[in-house]
């Protein structure tokens, strides 16, 4: 698949998942691109946002196997991953495949569930497989996880803990709609005459596999690469805080703005892109020191800074075979 498919394939994705979620083109474009990029994509927001519709829809538009997970304080790892059952039948145990088996896993509310259960996504998200028992079984490609967390109602949560943050590639916030926004869901539902909504599918998995390769080949000037270290290195002598954002942050950044660039129609990489997805992609990478939480300092407001601080390589020229 040539890049200026993969432009136009993102486009139509981003239309058909816009039938369902009303605004948020930003944020929709985000989710995508780490999608693009093979990531993983938390997205954490106050309720009724509209995140869990998002997942369904981009599992829907991308024509994915799509599983939802409620994640709840007594849910078991077997309940995510499998386990061996006893088959009377021919009196062995076999492996029942849990719902990880998918193309786009929703874990919903992922901050609900104990570690124990949290760290059963950690080898599927980075290694693509399960291991249960000492047997270890390849989860299907491609094979994306979003999550969602509620940043308020802390009684009975269980925080993510920053080695499973750091396996998603971005941490993508939708924020409430505008007035208009806001009452063109109200009509859109009164539209319809059902709660229900379907998303037409634009591709397959397999066309979705064929876009992230070609996604591989986008061009990446080293001066823009530079700025990608930059930028996480910034982080980690930022006085306000405690760790800063690690290479993989530096990686996830290159990788993204990768994928927003083809979403933006083009074949190379440029500052706006890497700028654009630098908050998702190191915001979430970030432990501020724990004295400045009542000044409402956070990791966003670390990469702000950094991006401020931080000078930006020229924009480099589009070359001969840019996707027109």
């Amino acid at each position: 698949m040539r890049l200026a498919e993969v432009s136009t394939l993102s486009r139509e994705v981003l239309s058909r998942v816009g039938q369902a979620v009303v605004g948020k083109q930003p944020a929709l474009e985000l989710v995508f691109a780490g999608i693009l990029a093979g990531g993983h994509v938390l997205l954490e927001d106050f309720p009724g946002l509209g995140k869990t519709l998002a997942a369904r829809s981009f599992a829907q538009a991308m024509g994915l196997d799509f599983r939802r997970v409620q994640f709840t304080p007594d849910l078991l790892p077997s309940d995510v991953t499998g386990a061996f059952v006893f088959d009377q039948r021919t009196s062995e145990f076999v492996f029942r495949p849990g719902p990880i088996f998918t193309g786009l896993l929703l874990a919903d509310e992922i901050n609900r569930t104990p570690p124990k259960t949290q760290a059963a996504l950690l080898e599927s998200m980075q290694e693509h497989q399960v291991t249960v028992e000492g047997e270890t079984f390849p989860l299907p490609r491609p094979f994306h996880v979003l999550a969602t967390a509620n940043p308020v109602e802390y009684e009975g949560t269980y925080p993510l803990p920053e080695a499973q943050l750091d396996r998603f590639m971005l941490r993508v916030g939708f924020g409430y709609p505008t007035a208009d926004e806001e009452w063109e869901v109200l009509q859109r539902r009164m539209g319809r005459r059902q709660e229900d909504q379907q998303v037409e599918a634009v591709t397959d998995a397999d066309g979705l596999r064929a876009a992230q390769a070609a996604v591989e080949t986008v061009t990446v000037d080293d001066t823009v690469g530079r700025y990608c270290v930059d930028l996480a290195s910034a982080t980690r002598r930022d006085g306000q805080v405690l760790v800063g954002a690690s290479p993989r942050g530096s990686l996830a950044l290159l990788l993204t703005a990768r994928a927003y660039a083809v979403i933006q129609g083009r074949d190379y990489v440029v500052p706006e892109d890497v700028k654009a997805v630098a908050e998702s992609a190191l915001a979430h990478r970030i432990t501020v020191r724990p004295e400045l939480w009542l000044h409402e300092v956070t990791g966003a407001t670390v990469v702000r800074n950094v991006l401020a601080s931080v000078p930006a390589p020229p924009t480099v020229h589009a070359p001969a075979d840019a996707i027109r």
